[in-house]
This record gives structure tokens, C-alpha cells and sequence, in this order.
């Protein structure tokens, strides 16, 4: 029983920590302009996932480092993703862990 509630409390622990950390890095998104080309590059954001550029994504792929998951629903993902994406919806991701490589940068994107 007390290892019930002990997950219970970290899983709610958990959900909560993910929760501030979109919300904030959400709010400064929408708050914070688009930098002109050629400006210095934005300061890390503070949930330490790294950044990776266009320039970046196309250099790791084309050496097949990388894999890119988009996380996207279905419909987003008829309309357009990256040529090569694995679809795996945000709530699945979880259950495909054991698919990934654990030898290839994984790149996921949403909208």
C-alpha cells in the first residue's frame, strides 16, 4: 500500500514539475518576439531539452543520427511533417519507448 502512494506522489510530483516548466516556457513563446536573422542566438530554456536548428536536424539526419518523432495527433500530421517522421502520438510515446535507438538523438516536435 505504501508503495502505491509513494508512486502516486511522485507521478503527481512529476506532472506538476512538467506542467510549470510548458507553461512557462509557453508563455514567454507567445510573449517574446521573433529574433531578425543573423541575432545572437536565445538564452537555453530552463527545462534543459536541448535545441536543435533546421541546419542541425538536416546534418543529423543525412549522417543517420537522428530520428524525428513527431508527436502530433494524425490530422496535424496529414497535413504536413518531416519527411521521414515517426508518428507516434504524445500519450503513446511512453508504450514505443523500447522501439527507439538507443544509439540516435531522438528529435520529437509538436505544434
Amino acid at each position: 500500500m505504501r508503495f502505491i502512494i509513494a508512486f502516486l506522489a511522485i507521478a503527481v510530483l512529476a506532472l506538476g514539475v512538467l506542467t510549470a516548466c510548458n507553461s512557462a516556457e509557453w508563455r514567454n513563446a507567445r510573449t517574446t518576439p521573433l529574433a531578425p536573422a543573423g541575432s545572437p542566438a536565445p538564452p537555453a530554456p530552463s527545462d534543459g531539452a536541448r535545441r536543435v536548428t533546421v541546419a542541425e536536424l538536416k546534418d543529423l539526419l543525412a549522417k543517420d543520427e537522428a530520428i524525428v518523432l513527431d508527436v502530433r495527433n494524425q490530422t496535424s500530421y496529414d497535413l504536413g511533417h518531416i519527411r521521414g517522421a515517426r508518428l507516434i502520438p504524445e500519450v503513446e510515446v511512453v508504450n514505443h519507448i523500447a522501439e527507439f535507438p538507443r544509439n540516435k538523438l531522438i528529435v520529437t516536435y509538436c505544434s
